[in-house]
């Protein structure tokens, strides 16, 4: 028999459960994508205005070129420090960063659209210049997105999810859009089909992204939480932890990112376990879904976890995709024809190896790759 001093014992025991899960977000106040792929210049097919007002990259802009070759170049103003590594996960990688002078940098938006101009030079010392203004009166009519900008990216070193806000679609009518590479002009994509029965080019901007960056490939100890029993909410710095106690021992129900207004969810259904309650020879498996803001949708998949002798194999593919929240029957039909949105994420597997070291510490490494 127990009596009430074993316990009080019990109850204040302390746990450690071990987190093999990372998300990172990268702060960006506004985003601009213009493609011009049915018309490319020799070396690009589109630019990427960015904007930053943070405390990690500084404040100002900076424009990514999307090359021919699938990689990218980086311009950016010398008041910005952007770190190179961010960019691996973007299309074939990063080819140049560069820092200049921007003769012109705007980008704006407002009830009646998009106004953005922006002239510099480019490696090959041509002269860029972007300019658009929109000017339509009807009144915008944004949705949140999950951007497949992952569905490029040749060797990922993580999941890159761009989460689009007040996400719209530059309309055709009553805009001026000029794109020009030493001189020559470049005629901007078009949207397929009409959005709210209105026609639209394939230049798209948020005015309020947010860059996760989940499970970027590591190869170091484990991080872990001390839990004392029965608590069921713990926070870390940004992070908030919810545990669930099964059989006296604790899970990790979700995890919570929070970024300004935004939080996104790391949600597993059966809780994942620590790693200690894997018993050798045996496995656990389930499911996960990461998910932000309603209008962004939500990326679904399953997990596993497999205990070989002194290892520990994880597994986590997004295997579901992206499931959108279409509000409109013309998002249904654009999500319908345009495959790649919500297909891309399917096409990633992360898998991730931990084994304990003499000291009793766990050590994992992971990587990220894609099937086609």
């Amino acid at each position: 028999m127990i009596n009430e001093r074993d316990k009080s014992q019990d109850n204040e025991r302390i746990h450690r459960l071990h987190v093999p899960f990372r998300m990172d977000i990268d702060p960006m106040d506004k985003l601009l994508l213009i493609n011009f792929e049915k018309n490319p210049d020799a070396l690009y097919v589109g630019f990427e205005p960015q904007v930053f007002d943070d405390d990690i990259n500084g404040k100002g802009h900076s424009v990514i070129g999307w090359r021919v070759d699938g990689k990218i170049d980086v311009y950016h103003q010398p008041s910005l420090d952007l770190d190179k590594r961010k960019y691996d996960i973007a299309g074939k990688g990063l080819a140049n960063m560069v820092e200049t002078m921007m003769e012109k940098a705007d980008f704006y938006v407002s009830k009646n659209g998009v106004k953005a101009s922006y002239k510099f030079k480019d490696i090959e010392n041509r002269d860029i210049s972007i300019n658009i203004t929109e000017k339509n009166e009807k009144k915008r009519k944004p949705f949140g997105l999950l951007a497949p900008m992952g569905s490029v990216a040749k060797n990922p070193s993580a999941l890159p999810l761009v989460l689009l806000h007040d996400f719209y679609f530059v309309r055709k009518k009553n805009t001026s859009i000029s794109i020009s590479i030493a001189g020559r002009s470049h005629k901007p994509d078009e949207l397929p089909i009409p959005i709210d029965f209105t026609k639209m080019l394939f230049t798209r901007y948020s005015p309020d992204p947010l860059i996760l960056t989940f499970n970027r490939e590591t190869d170091e100890l484990l991080p872990y939480l001390e839990l004392q029993t029965g608590i069921n909410e713990i926070s870390t710095e940004d992070l908030r932890y919810y545990i669930e106690w099964v059989s006296g021992k604790p899970r990790i129900r979700s995890i919570e990112k929070t970024s300004g207004k935004h939080v996104v969810r790391l949600k597993f259904d059966p809780s994942f376990p620590d790693i200690h309650d894997i018993e050798e020879d045996s496995g656990f498996e389930g499911e996960f879904k990461i998910e932000g803001d309603p209008s962004t949708g939500k990326i679904r998949g399953e997990y596993g976890i497999e205990k070989k002798g002194d290892s520990l194999e994880l597994q986590m593919i997004p295997s579901y995709g992206w499931i959108p929240k279409p509000d409109r029957p013309s998002l249904k039909m654009l999500y319908t024809l345009a495959k790649i949105f919500k297909r891309w994420p399917s096409t990633y597997r992360w898998t991730a190896t931990i084994n304990q070291n003499e000291s009793g510490e766990f050590f994992m490494r992971s990587t990220w790759n894609r099937s086609k």
